[in-house]
């Protein structure tokens, strides 16, 4: 393992040194599988940290090129020292810009109310009338999931990188900042509508 690699790692990922070295052992020194374990344990430690309170962040404001698509977002961190990080403020500009991308309509599958659940159930069903029963659940949860990842912010492809979601981006972000980021709520704004 050589230091460079090492160095380079912990810019990239944040990740202790030790952390660093356990992965790149794992992963017999490939470095793209050694952040792929650093990212899963990353989402580990993300889960430690979801009973946190996060009532410190910024709103981050977004104007798209030609001023016809605005968004503002509100992200929280647990400390005020965080907020004013250059990698938060990163972070909120990166987000900003994906939802003007790929205009979300809810945060996250809990944020979605019940009746537009049960709407999209009864037209899945419809469209899969005819199919064996033992597929339907199966199809229906497909198609369900697939609904979530278009509708839903952190279930979206992130706009810069489509092989990770947006959930994937800030449990980065938590691991590399050591604490507790939530999207609290955005706003897109498109001229006209």
């Amino acid at each position: 393992m050589s230091k460079n690699l090492i160095k380079e790692l912990r810019e990239q990922t944040g990740a202790g040194m030790m952390e660093i070295k356990g992965a790149l052992t794992e992963a017999g020194g490939d470095k793209t599988k050694a952040v792929e374990i650093l990212r899963k344990k990353g989402t580990l430690k993300a889960g430690k940290k979801a009973d946190r309170v996060a009532n410190e962040g910024l709103v981050e404001a977004y104007i798209h090129p030609g001023s016809r698509v605005g968004v503002l977002v509100e992200i929280n961190c647990e400390t005020d020292f965080v907020a004013r990080t250059d990698d938060f403020k990163h972070l909120a500009k990166e987000l900003a810009l994906h939802i003007a991308a790929a205009n979300p309509l809810y945060v996250s599958t809990a944020d979605v109310p019940v009746e537009v659940v049960d709407k999209e159930k009864e037209i899945y069903k419809e469209q899969i009338k005819g199919k064996p029963e033992d597929m339907v659940n199966k199809i229906l949860e497909g198609k369900l999931a697939k609904y979530f990842e278009e509708a839903c912010l952190m279930e979206q492809p992130f706009a810069k990188n489509p092989d990770i979601k947006v959930k994937d981006l800030i449990g980065e972000a938590v691991a590399k900042m050591g604490e507790k980021v939530v999207v609290k709520r955005f706003a897109r704004f498109v001229l006209g509508n």
